[in-house]
């Protein structure tokens, strides 16, 4: 549902955060996405972020408080590759008892341990986002450098998703968490589920 009366955000604080290994496909998808927007000039407050699979950085980075976090990412979802799609998760898995957010592996990220990790250390945001790109291959045990092309075609489309995705939350079409004035067309919620 969309509402009529948008909240103008003059300043808000937004993260984009690509995550992702370049020697392992598809993998690579949020940091190209990520450079490719950092060329871009954006308005006060909003910070754009290449973290690789530097997750320490990206939990510090998510100590800071920010009104919107967008994390972009290739993520298996059943789709046919390249498709792209934008996820509200639930977070509500991090104040599980079950998780532990303190066994981090240095070669790769894991979006789950690195929230639940920020939210232990006191980070807080108001909304997080995943723009998602479904991958074709991932590189498997012998890793593989190069997107497949399907997915090298969806960073761009990304690209073009966040930018509309950061002037909708500026203008106030994406409040805050409040659900009555996110688009249904826009956003999909959905549980939090470990990469493997």
């Amino acid at each position: 549902m969309t509402c009529l009366h948008p909240t103008h955000m003059p300043n808000p604080t937004i993260l984009i955060a690509g995550i992702g290994n370049i020697f392992l496909g598809d993998d690579a998808f949020g940091s190209e996405v990520a450079r490719r927007l950092e060329l871009q000039s954006w308005p006060e407050g909003v910070r754009v972020v290449d973290f690789g699979i530097r997750g320490l950085d990206l939990a510090y980075a998510l100590l800071d408080g920010h009104d919107l976090v967008l994390i972009v990412d290739a993520a298996p979802r059943g789709a046919s590759p390249g498709t792209l799609s934008v996820v509200e998760p639930d977070l509500s898995v991090l104040d599980s008892s079950e998780q532990s957010p303190t066994l981090l592996d240095a070669h790769t990220l894991d979006p789950l341990k690195i929230l639940g990790l920020a939210r232990v250390m006191g980070g807080r945001w108001a909304r997080l986002l995943l723009i998602a790109c479904e991958p074709a291959d991932l590189g498997g045990e012998e890793g593989r450098l190069g997107m497949s092309d399907p997915v090298r075609v969806g960073v761009e489309g990304a690209a073009q998703m966040i930018v509309r995705i950061v002037n909708d939350f500026r203008d106030g079409w994406l409040s805050r968490n409040d659900g009555k004035t996110v688009p249904q067309d826009v956003v999909e919620h959905a549980a939090v589920e470990k990469r493997t």
